[in-house]
């Protein structure tokens, strides 16, 4: 009953804008750039610039862009094999690379280990922030049909606000800036509203969805990837890993988690396969209410 008392107001925000896009019919894309250019950058923001960065985090860096170079490996042999387009290419590794770690993977964590285990999880979330806002805005811009490749996907990297966030969010940290108290709790009420209106964009491209129009094969194997194949390749990194048991479970857990919302946002953004990497996004979020158990069966 906990794990689904974590579950239910996430898929409640996915209703909410799922019957808001089928009444008023918004522009999708318009509140994926407010998401993307406007609040993200605070919630990126406020999470470098709160959390202690320690020695600690060099394993949990290594970890988490290991698993996402091997799932990204992953991604190009499967589209190699399937001989998939440079745009089916990519949104598959949107897909399948990036996982929930905010609001989805760090309430988990928290049910199972506690406030001590809570530490790792914002740990490994907040390193996930850096992946997703580099190497995941990278494949969004690099998967749209008019991209002249490497270099127009790095350009888009560099224009996205977020990355500037966490270097500014650093640098505050490092030099010990001290913000007043009314700048705080503006940075707290953009960066709050950030992650429910990327999950409610992910609702109204739902809304979109034309079931005759699923690729179900190609969404099995973005789905086999993302909670089968991720938490095995994450067992097979943190095991070689200086750190503790309970760590390790955490790391093993973060990865079976289901695709990370942000990717439906970077895909709307680019235009790379918008539809499909929503679709992912759901039906995985659907069926870690199966596969999580079985995870926390065979390592807890």
């Amino acid at each position: 009953m906990e794990f689904l008392s974590v579950l239910l107001p996430v898929f409640g925000i996915f209703v909410l804008g799922f019957v808001g896009q089928k009444k008023f019919h918004f522009d999708t894309k318009g509140i994926s750039t407010m998401a993307l250019y406007l609040m993200s950058p605070f919630l990126v923001f406020r999470t470098f610039y709160t959390t202690a960065f320690t020695i600690e985090y060099l394993s949990f860096v290594l970890y988490t862009f290991g698993l996402c170079f091997c799932l990204i490996l992953v991604g190009y042999i499967l589209s190699f094999i399937r001989n998939y387009s440079n745009t089916e290419k990519c949104g598959f590794i949107l897909s399948s690379s990036f996982m929930n770690n905010g609001n989805y993977g760090t309430p988990v964590v928290l049910l199972l280990f506690g406030t001590a285990g809570l530490h790792y999880g914002i740990i490994l979330m907040v390193v996930q922030q850096l992946v997703m806002c580099t190497i995941g805005v990278y494949f969004a811009a690099k998967g749209n049909s008019e991209s002249n490749g490497m270099r127009s996907a790095i350009n888009a990297v560099l224009r996205v606000p977020i990355v500037y966030a966490a270097i500014i969010g650093l640098i505050c940290q490092a030099l010990n800036i001290t913000l007043t108290k009314s700048v705080l709790t503006a940075i707290d009420l953009v960066a709050n509203a950030a992650i429910p209106t990327i999950m409610i964009a992910l609702g109204m491209q739902l809304a979109t969805l034309s079931i005759k129009k699923l690729e179900i094969e190609r969404m099995s194997l973005g789905l086999i990837v993302k909670l089968a194949i991720s938490p095995l390749i994450a067992f097979g990194i943190a095991y070689f890993l200086p750190v503790d048991d309970m760590v390790k479970q955490i790391m093993v857990i973060m990865a079976a988690m289901p695709t990370a919302a942000n990717t439906t946002m970077y895909a709307l953004q680019f235009n790379t396969e918008p539809d499909f990497v929503s679709s992912v996004t759901f039906v995985s979020t659907l069926l870690s209410l199966a596969t999580l158990p079985i995870v926390f069966f065979l390592i807890l």
